[in-house]
Formats: structure tokens, sequence, C-alpha cells
């Protein structure tokens, strides 16, 4: 297989109704996400149990419906042994929220393993990280934070219009939500725990 610098996963939630880049890209399509990208994207690979699509596509690497991990920790696992380190995630949106709640933890899982995967969704981009963050080119839209597992310490940001400063993030607080850039440039310094990232791309009206 041809070495790709970055990855895509398309997921069998909400299509995706906007482009995807797979130039330079191993594309790994799982289960049902077939039904709305095929044709809309170039699929390399089609990986999972295909329950949900109800047959197996020809070509396909084959999971058991029993299993103790989802078709996108399949994914994600393909990716990140093929040494792929950026991976954007399509169609992890929409529909049952524990999926949802189960495709962020992708972001964490890759987060941990050193690269840096981010999950588009109708309205936000998600992504996960920790130490200096910084966003560039994003002025004006709203950023929020949230700590993954039970707290996660900023020691300082610029460029937010509410200053986050020697400030503990904690489970079951909203502390983080509904910041907005305000600068060409802005940064934050996370120096204890992660955080889940969400830069708002397209407000709800």
């Amino acid at each position: 297989m041809a070495e790709r610098k970055r990855g895509v996963i398309l997921l069998n939630g909400e299509p995706w109704q906007g482009e995807i880049d797979c130039d330079n890209a191993l594309v790994v399509c799982c289960d049902g996400a077939l039904r709305w990208a095929e044709g809309k994207a170039r699929i390399d690979i089609k990986a999972g149990d295909f329950d949900s699509l109800g047959y197996i596509p020809e070509n396909a690497v084959v999971y058991p419906s029993r299993k103790n991990f989802t078709d996108g920790e399949i994914a994600l696992d393909i990716l990140l042994k093929e040494g792929i380190r950026e991976i954007d995630i399509y169609g992890g949106g929409g529909g049952r929220e524990d999926h949802l709640f189960g495709n962020m933890q992708l972001l964490y899982a890759a987060h941990k393993a050193g690269a840096r995967a981010v999950l588009h969704t109708r309205y936000s981009d998600i992504s996960c990280g920790s130490g200096k963050i910084e966003w560039r080119g994003l002025r004006g839209r709203t950023l929020s934070l949230a700590p993954v597992g039970e707290r996660a310490h900023i020691l300082e940001s610029e460029g937010l219009r509410y200053p986050l400063i020697d400030l503990t993030l904690t489970a079951g607080s909203c502390r983080g939500v509904s910041n907005v850039v305000e600068e060409d440039c802005a940064r934050i310094d996370c120096a204890e725990g992660a955080l889940f990232i969400f830069v708002v791309r397209e407000e709800m009206v």
C-alpha cells in the first residue's frame, strides 16, 4: 500500500454534506457509511461487521458483529498501524447520542497514540488536545472546551473573549462552554489533563 500522510474515516451517522478531501489520504469506510459515501469519496478500505449495511460488500475487511470494539475503533486502529497521525472523521454525528459520545472517544484514543483526529459534524469540528494549543484564522468562531475525564487545568490563554487563567475545568461544570475567538491567532496552555475542543463551524438557527 502506498504511503499516505493523512487518514479519513467515514462513519454510519449523519451523511456528510460537504466535500471530503481524499488527496494523499487512506480512506476507511465503516459499514453503513457506504450508503452515503459511495460516489462521494474515494474508498480504499471497507471495514466493519456490516450489520447496519445488511450485506457484505466486495473486498471488505469483515469483523464479527459480537465484538468488544466499534467499527470506528477498527478504522482508527487500521490508520494508526499505517503510521498515520492526521485523521479526519466524517459521519460521526447525528442520530444516536451514545454513538456520538463513542465517536468522541476515538479523538482521545488518537491523542493518546500521538495522532490528531478531528470529528466533523453538522455544526462543529471536534478534536482533543493538551499542552500548548493554538488556533489561527478562527476570529469570530465560538469555541468550547470540556475536560476529558475528571479535570483539565489551563494555565493561560490569549485571543479569547473570556480569558482562561489558572483555571481548572471539571466534570459536571459548563465553565468552558461558548467562548469566542477574538484574534487571528488564539491559544491556550493546558498543563494538566486533556480537553475536548469544539469549534463551531456553523451556528444553529
